[in-house]
């Protein structure tokens, strides 16, 4: 049983192929200007001819539904339905920062991850140790003040973490520099675990979890 997992909420255009929650294989790149338009039909294209899997041959297309960049998350929905629909499978949706925090495991421990939503504010949440959401996810403006009331230690992960790393000083905060970007590398067991449960989206109505409204300068 094998799903397509597609992951475009931020610079990084990232897609993996699963089989019964494991990646099978993997292809991403990120670079400073959005590039998904170009890349994600090609990425896809050619992790299912390295693996010799057919489009038939998937069970489910799972995306990220977002918070993220407004863009990244229209060209991944969009190709994500076209998927779903030409080949008459289900459409999974999995949160951006979920599949960021997966990326971190932890004894002990939150695990906050952070998507740059520009300036000094950032969609984030808190997870515990075993990937559990502790907070609604949330577009939030960082201060020094921002989680002062967390005494145990914090990982904070994300490309909106390093931005926030000099203002956030206490003790018990830890900056994982190394992890910047969600990975649909992450996804293989969330998609797996959904498509199990039968926790499939209205394909025609789907829309991203922008979070903020999206606004265009002149």
């Amino acid at each position: 049983m094998y799903i397509l997992n597609i992951e475009t909420s931020t610079k990084n255009c990232s897609v993996s192929l699963s089989k019964q929650g494991k990646t099978v294989i993997l292809k991403e790149e990120a670079e400073q200007n959005f590039t998904h338009s170009e890349k994600l039909h090609l990425f896809i294209d050619e992790i299912l001819k390295e693996v010799s899997v057919s489009y038939k041959q998937l069970s489910a297309v799972a995306l990220s539904k977002g918070p993220g960049s407004y863009t990244g998350l229209r060209i991944g929905t969009s190709t994500a339905k076209g998927l779903c629909f030409a080949l008459d499978i289900p459409l999974i949706a999995i949160d951006s920062l979920t599949i960021l925090a997966q990326q971190v495991q932890l004894k002990n421990g939150l695990i906050i991850p952070m998507i740059d939503a520009r300036r000094m504010e950032v969609y984030t949440a808190v997870f515990d140790e075993n990937h559990n959401k502790k907070s609604e996810i949330q577009a939030l403006v960082i201060d020094e003040n921002s989680f002062s009331d967390i005494s145990e230690k914090v990982y904070f992960i994300g490309d909106g973490a390093s931005k926030c790393k000099s203002i956030l000083t206490q003790e018990n905060f830890i900056f994982l520099d190394d992890i910047i970007y969600p990975s649909a590398q992450e996804m293989a067991i969330l998609s797996f675990k959904k498509f199990q449960a039968k926790e499939f989206e209205d394909i025609a109505y789907f829309e991203p979890f922008y979070l903020k409204e999206f606004f265009t300068g002149k």
